[in-house]
């Protein structure tokens, strides 16, 4: 069951708290046409009127606590109208949680395609060399589902446990496809599908498959490179020039004002956590817009 972001409460009280919220649910759930097809390739059971009811009732609970909480903040501190301010900042913070709610299962979606794809090439370069190697395709999905291709591993392994239970391999792996958010994993085993429905050569078709993925993988890559230099640019705009710029510019408003030492080490303090933050945030765009066919 899948646990939603800003929820205190475990995930089976939330389900089981969020019935009354059906009828609100099914009112709303024309806005957001996408959330049966995302949670349907994350794999999970809930119905997307139950998610969006589940994502209501938590974002009432915290609306209602943060309004509480900051109203008794505001009103400790006799601001005027603070418990009406608290409520009001309250219903800010709700309106953003429900939209991180529903958008969560997209943001899953693309962390899990990108663990698909960084270990694609590895698994399908495999599965030719074992083609060649005369060992049959059951065998090769077998192989595939106990390697050790992280989410890649666990798609085949459905697939492996789907024909164990009586259904055909080109049927497990058209119904594996069609459930897999990754783009280039549906269609190589789509092209690997209607070539065993042909009876063609399925080692040539593989390698056509492998050509293909290495030539996007090399757009990627061009793309990536092309968004370095922006990126860079902004690095040493935001992590070298500007800080050196602030260093020099508070020494000398420090040296006129005859400012205290101690808002001179707060400046200086406040000056290294953004420039830290301003770190971290780069670090995190460039993991971001590295291309998914890279293995780690």
């Amino acid at each position: 069951m899948i646990k939603l972001p800003f929820t205190f409460l475990p995930p089976q009280a939330v389900f089981t708290l969020s019935r009354p919220f059906m009828s609100a649910a099914k009112r709303i759930m024309p806005m957001f046409p996408f959330l049966g097809m995302d949670l349907r390739q994350l794999g999970y059971k809930e119905t997307p009127e139950r998610y969006l009811a589940m994502c209501l009732f938590s974002t009432i609970s915290f609306s209602v606590f943060m309004g509480v909480l900051f109203g008794i903040v505001l009103a400790a501190a006799k601001m005027e109208n603070g418990f009406v301010a608290g409520i009001i900042i309250a219903l800010i913070f709700a309106l953003f949680v429900f939209f991180q709610q529903v958008l969560y299962p997209k943001m899953l979606i693309r962390k899990r395609i990108r663990a698909i794809e960084k270990n694609l090439m590895p698994a399908l370069q495999n599965i030719l060399i074992q083609l060649n190697s005369g060992v049959p395709a059951f065998n090769i999905l077998v192989n595939i589902s106990s390697g050790k291709y992280g989410d890649l591993s666990k798609e085949f392994g459905k697939a492996v446990r789907e024909i164990n239970a009586g259904k055909s391999q080109v049927d497990a792996l058209e119904e594996m496809a069609t459930n897999n958010p990754s783009m280039l994993f549906r269609r190589a085993i789509w092209q690997l599908v209607n070539g065993m429905k042909a009876g063609g050569d399925i080692s040539a078709v593989m390698a056509e498959i492998i050509n293909a993925l290495n030539e996007q993988q090399m757009i990627q890559i061009q793309n990536y490179g092309a968004q370095l230099s922006p990126l860079a640019m902004f690095y040493m705009l935001m992590a070298v020039i500007v800080p050196s710029l602030s260093v020099t510019f508070i020494i000398v408003i420090a040296s006129f004002i005859a400012m205290s030492p101690f808002v001179v080490k707060l400046l200086f303090w406040g000056l290294l956590a953004v420039v830290v933050f301003m770190q971290m945030m780069f670090l995190g765009v460039i993991k971001s817009r590295r291309p998914n066919l890279l293995a780690e």
